[in-house]
């Protein structure tokens, strides 16, 4: 059964806590036996690691990815195995989208953990470590933050990466000219530009060298028909054709992540409710400052999935 008002959202990178899932695991069997499958992927205990290792290690961008993917496809086949309904879209955030076409029914399990461990350490490796930055901005409109990049570039590369909601706009390049821009965004009137702590900067054209490199894999990988239809970062629409999607997560590499966009495509077709599969509640907060009239839920913990499942139920 399908609820024509529900949407699935899956997060990227930053939900990741050493400890995550530990009572969705002791409730529901599914959770173990999806991270067993991404170790015997992986060559690692990937459940052991994200239980008894330290945060620094999980925030390997290589690891990272195949453990937020594992996460998030843990939760939707404990969603489904409870009885849960099937969503008319599903969204992710970056390295989400993968855990929606896996999700979705586009992409193996097995071939999305090794196709996102490859992303993430063609990523880190695009730019070497402390070269490259990310800086998030708030209170300011997109086209004034765009506007600050350009005039900050100076021949280097900057550029708004992330729309996340109004006034929350993530920008990432070359450090000095990420630096720049992080002062031009507060002389013009930003209310907050901080540097975050990661040393790639994603989806900008830095990443193009990584996209390059992954491209044949992908397209090496099968993908089929989603089940249910994503909307993809890189344009905020459905895709239906295969080859497509294929393209979409190559570009979506290099290309900003029009999370705004994406959730109010979702809401202007029709879509009421949220659920967030994945460890974290950034899309959910993001997504009440995108669209007041949508509601969230988390199903990290088992009363968070049991309360989802009931107030989804049609």
């Amino acid at each position: 059964m399908t609820n024509a008002r529900l949407a699935f959202v899956f997060p990227g990178q930053g939900s990741q806590q050493i400890g995550m899932l530990a009572d969705a695991a002791a409730e529901f069997p599914e959770v173990h036996a999806t991270f067993a499958e991404a170790s015997d992927v992986l060559g690692y205990d990937l459940w052991d690691l994200c239980q008894k290792g330290e945060q620094a290690d999980i925030n390997l961008t290589e690891r990272t990815q195949p453990l937020l993917l594992t996460a998030s496809v843990a939760l939707y086949r404990v969603w489904c195995a409870r009885g849960g309904v099937h969503p008319a879209l599903m969204a992710g955030h970056s390295l989400g989208e993968w855990s929606a076409l896996v999700c979705s029914g586009s992409l193996g399990f097995a071939d999305g953990v090794r196709l996102v461990r490859e992303r993430g350490r063609l990523m880190q490796e695009a730019v070497p470590a402390g070269e490259g930055a990310m800086a998030a901005v708030i209170g300011l409109d997109d086209a004034a933050v765009e506007k600050a990049c350009a005039d900050s570039a100076q021949g280097e590369v900057v550029a708004a990466v992330n729309y996340n909601s109004p006034g929350q706009v993530v920008i990432a390049g070359s450090k000095a000219a990420v630096e720049r821009a992080i002062e031009a965004c507060k002389a013009a009137g930003a209310k907050r530009a901080m540097p975050l702590p990661v040393s790639a900067p994603f989806h900008t054209e830095l990443m193009r060298p990584a996209a390059e490199k992954l491209a044949p894999q992908i397209e090496a990988t099968t993908f089929h028909v989603p089940e249910i239809a994503v909307i993809h970062n890189v344009h905020a629409k459905p895709e239906a054709d295969p080859e497509a999607i294929k393209q979409l997560m190559v570009e979506q590499i290099y290309s900003p992540v029009r999370w705004t966009a994406c959730v109010q495509a979702m809401a202007a077709s029709g879509i009421a409710e949220l659920v967030e599969c994945g460890p974290g509640k950034v899309l959910s907060g993001l997504a009440k400052r995108i669209d007041r009239g949508l509601s969230s839920h988390n199903i990290e913990s088992p009363a968070q999935l049991n309360e989802a499942l009931v107030a989804t139920a049609e």
